[in-house]
């Protein structure tokens, strides 16, 4: 089963209260989007928002230029369905976040449990090469910290701490906060995930290359 298929099953067989990344109100990602201090206007992206409640706080909050990207066409629907007349206020990508071709540039990127998700390095780097290319000004990230879950809907994850975060993204983005939090699933289990939010560097650091003599 590739990672489409496999994505496409969890969301057609399974309810929200039945996975474990369910937010009724996703806190800290709106406290990161709050406090990057972005217009009502900007441009924002939710990678892996699939059904996630986070586009509905954004709509809410007077967020006017949205876009939800998932790999699961099924769970983009399950969101447009509840959100009714206001999906239309929404623009809806499908597609695999590691050969995502951006249609814009965006003033916010954030991700939620998407990003751990991959763990070979070409990847890791095809996210950072999109991200980079495609990102004006902020990056929210949040995955499951050292202290998390090793795997996540039978699928192998990537852990972080917020060292390992920051040096992800450190040649085109500069860390601005990082924090760990726990997430109560919808089980009353406690998954604890690793936050951190960036700001673009106005110069792209380049790596050193030392020649020898």
């Amino acid at each position: 089963m590739d990672t489409k298929e496999h994505w496409e099953k969890v969301y057609k067989h399974k309810s929200p209260y039945q996975v474990s990344w369910t937010q009724e109100k996703p806190e800290i990602s709106l406290k990161l989007i709050q406090e990057s201090g972005i217009s009502k206007s900007a441009k924002i992206i939710d990678i892996g928002g699939g059904d996630s409640k986070l586009v509905d706080c954004l709509l809410e909050g007077g967020y006017k230029n949205i876009t939800v990207l998932d790999i699961s066409a099924i769970a983009i629907e399950k969101a447009k369905k509840r959100l009714g007349n206001n999906a239309a206020k929404v623009q809806w990508i499908v597609s695999d976040i590691t050969s995502f071709q951006p249609p814009n540039m965006y003033d916010l990127w954030h991700d939620r449990a998407a990003f751990h998700f991959l763990t070979s390095k070409q990847q890791i780097e095809s996210y950072v090469a999109i991200v980079s290319k495609s990102v004006t000004q902020n990056l929210i990230i949040g995955t499951f910290s050292k202290e998390g879950p090793e795997k996540c809907s039978g699928l192998e994850i990537s852990q972080y701490d917020d060292i390992g975060l920051t040096k992800v993204f450190e040649h085109n983005f500069e860390k601005v906060k990082c924090l760990t939090a726990d997430h109560i699933t919808p089980f009353d289990t406690v998954q604890n995930f690793q936050f951190c939010s960036f700001k673009k560097s106005n110069e792209p650091k380049i790596r050193a290359i030392h020649k020898q003599t």
